[in-house]
């Protein structure tokens, strides 16, 4: 599903904080009572959610990138069928059974969210960002795009289509970013170092090296 939107309104949206929702204070109180009772082990749970936030992170999705970027023919298999392409490089698991990836051009910017809940690809993108889940990223993404973007410091031209995604149960998807200029000589490993989760979300884009450099 995607939306074309055009329109941008001022309004504030704290994307760095979040209230804890009703569903995810029920998720921590039922996680607490299964661990006093001796049904879910915390070193296990501790251990699903370094994997997901640390060990895979959004490095997996920075690598789907990069590769990319420096190979044609597996753009196209990407571009093609994402979900085969992203297992090729070992990639798969829950909440990225289905893959769909949306290329970043000069005339059109992609931006995911997901309007009922948070359904964010796990396996490439790690555990999903506090911003993801709010509430006012998941209404605001889609009624004024260009805003939010604006907020997280990406201002779109006029002449530039963006183009909203919305994650669902069957659905999720991978933003590939727009190569930064500067980069001709740089390899996979080094192109990977400079994708960043935000960009492929479509929050952000990729900052080229002097960029990051000089950050």
């Amino acid at each position: 599903m995607s939306h074309d939107h055009e329109h941008d309104h001022d309004h504030h949206h704290d994307h760095g904080q979040d209230i804890p929702s009703d569903t995810a204070l029920r998720v921590k109180a039922l996680e607490s009572l299964l661990i006093e009772k001796g049904l879910v082990d915390p070193a296990a749970l501790d251990a699903v959610v370094d994997t997901y936030e640390n060990k895979i992170g959004p490095r997996n999705g920075a690598r789907i990138v990069a590769r990319a970027w420096t190979d044609p023919d597996y753009k196209a298999r990407l571009m093609g069928d994402a979900t085969a392409a992203i297992a090729e490089m070992g990639y798969t698991g829950a909440q990225g059974e289905h893959m769909v990836v949306v290329e970043n051009t000069p005339e059109v910017h992609n931006l995911v969210v997901c309007t009922l809940c948070s359904c964010y690809p796990w396996p490439v993108l790690g555990l999903p960002p506090v911003w993801y889940k709010s509430s006012a990223y998941r209404s605001r993404a889609v009624i004024e795009p260009r805003g939010v973007l604006n907020e997280f410091g990406l201002s779109v031209p006029d002449d530039v289509a963006v183009r909203v995604w919305d994650s669902t149960a069957e659905i999720r998807y991978l933003v590939l970013p727009e190569r930064p200029a500067g980069t001709d000589g740089m390899d996979a490993e080094a192109l990977a170092a400079l994708v960043t989760r935000d960009a492929m979300v479509g929050v952000a884009k990729v900052a080229g090296p002097a960029a990051k450099e000089g950050a």
